[in-house]
């Protein structure tokens, strides 16, 4: 272990901190007449809190009593299905009246040391993946309240706290300013990598005339076609690729001996204007369902199911797998390259195409989709042969440069987050202001915490006996 500075101290969390779990969420609870907003994992951020989406949920009023957040609360997520993830921390500074916590989240709240000393410990943490190391669980991780109350904290004399939280916000906050312009170049460059694929794939770097093209109603929403220039048309999908589903998969046959395992694509692997190769699964089919599915170089996946914006969206297959086939959720359009290249329908899929997948596909609870017979109906814009291959060139030019400043953005994203973390490092092991001997040790903040601790659990103990509170909540407490 490695030796503290001098001053500083080191205790389990729940030393000097209350740790309790949100409450469960029930179906009993969407309803009620004590309707309370509370905050869940997707609320908390690596900057802080994510509010623009809280939800509500019924609690009684001695439920609020345990469970309301205070001034000073830091909430983290207590489950992740990314192990980067699990123990991310925010601060919570009353922004909403009245708000609780659901278990998706712990509450920790400190005593007898700045919370936000103990948030940037605890965001430290995290983001160097000590919780995902101490987690449990398969698939999802989990780091549990019980185990984050005993989680070991080096604790500076208070004084101390008070300039390390000045030094790191201040060195923080400067960081945070350049990650917020890179930000923002990240997202103008993304959004200007959509314009130039959904300009040059409806004729725009085109110097002709434009005319109105116009196609047969077929029951679809096709809102108001762009004009085309001279030469150029529409169609529909299904007349320039044959389009088809893949395989659903049946539980029931996959230990059938008459069928071949391959690798299969599913929604997860076919993104927007790439393919997410690092994950394939494998699925067992009979042969002949194989051999009907087998992708070929060219052939274009587009996504039949998920979020509505993500509807639609997709990339070229280019072999990177032999012998692959792809799930029912995704699409696969053979296009006829007599009549179109299939870079030209990829990147309009992903920008026409997704406008007019959100129009037309159907939203359940929790997903959209979009039908095969539906997709089929897609308006395509049809350039003539002999250009095409100079507009693929002309547009992957522009995709370059455009990468190009992405590339660069990225990485001053990844040197932030690691500039980010050294400042953490250094003030948590005593390297970033230098300690005084002044200062009150942390020894005498953890006797004041300990001392509370012990008086809360005689006062718990004294209600249980007078029939008021249960034993569970006062064990509870204790954590």
């Amino acid at each position: 272990m490695t030796e503290l500075p001098p001053g500083w101290a080191r205790a389990p969390l729940s030393d000097f901190a209350e740790v309790r779990l949100g409450r469960q969420r029930s179906p009993k609870n969407h309803t009620g007449s004590n309707m309370r907003p509370y905050l869940r994992a997707a609320n908390v951020g690596w900057r802080g809190l994510l509010l623009d989406d809280v939800k509500s949920m019924h609690f009684t009023d001695e439920e609020v009593e345990i469970y309301r957040l205070r001034r000073g609360d830091i909430v983290m997520g207590e489950a992740s299905g990314s192990a980067g993830e699990v123990g991310k921390p925010a601060l919570w500074n009353e922004e909403i009246d009245d708000c609780c916590l659901q278990n998706t989240l712990i509450r920790v709240r400190a005593r007898r040391v700045d919370p936000r000393f103990l948030l940037h410990y605890l965001r430290h943490e995290a983001l160097r993946g000590a919780f995902a190391t101490g987690s449990r669980g398969v698939g999802i991780h989990h780091i549990g309240a019980s185990r984050l109350a005993q989680w070991p904290i080096n604790i500076p004399p208070i004084a101390e706290q008070h300039r390390l939280v000045a030094e790191i916000e201040d060195r923080l906050s400067q960081l945070d300013a350049v990650a917020s312009s890179l930000d923002t170049v990240v997202v103008r460059t993304s959004r200007l990598r959509d314009k130039i694929t959904d300009f040059a794939t409806n004729g725009g770097v085109i110097p002709a005339d434009r005319v109105a093209s116009q196609l047969a109603p077929v029951g679809t929403d096709d809102g108001s076609l762009p004009m085309l220039p001279k030469g150029w048309r529409w169609a529909r999908l299904g007349e320039v690729a044959a389009v088809a589903g893949g395989v659903t998969k049946d539980t029931k046959k996959q230990n059938d001996p008459s069928y071949i395992e391959v690798p299969y694509l599913r929604v997860a692997n076919v993104q927007r204007g790439r393919l997410n190769l690092s994950n394939v699964s494998n699925i067992r089919v009979a042969a002949t369902k194989a051999e009907q599915l087998y992708l070929r170089y060219g052939d274009v996946l587009l996504n039949e199911g998920g979020d509505r914006d993500k509807l639609g969206r997709g990339w070229i297959w280019e072999d990177q797998i032999p012998g692959c086939i792809h799930q029912n959720h995704v699409f696969r359009a053979r296009v006829d390259q007599d009549i179109l290249h299939p870079k030209l329908l990829a990147w309009h899929a992903n920008g026409f195409g997704k406008r007019w997948c959100e129009r037309n596909g159907k939203q359940s609870v929790n997903l959209a989709s979009i039908s095969l017979s539906k997709i089929r109906m897609l308006p395509v814009a049809i350039p003539p042969k002999d250009i095409q291959h100079g507009l693929v060139s002309h547009i992957e030019e522009r995709l370059k440069m455009a990468d190009m400043t992405l590339r660069t953005a990225t990485a001053g994203l990844d040197r932030v987050a690691a500039l980010r973390k050294a400042v953490l490092r250094s003030a948590l092991s005593g390297g970033l202001v230098p300690q005084d001997p002044a200062d009150e040790p942390a020894s005498a903040l953890l006797n004041a915490a300990r001392a509370e601790v012990e008086a809360q659990a005689g006062r718990g103990r004294r209600r249980a006996v007078g029939g008021r509170t249960p034993k569970k909540e006062v064990q509870e407490t204790l954590l």
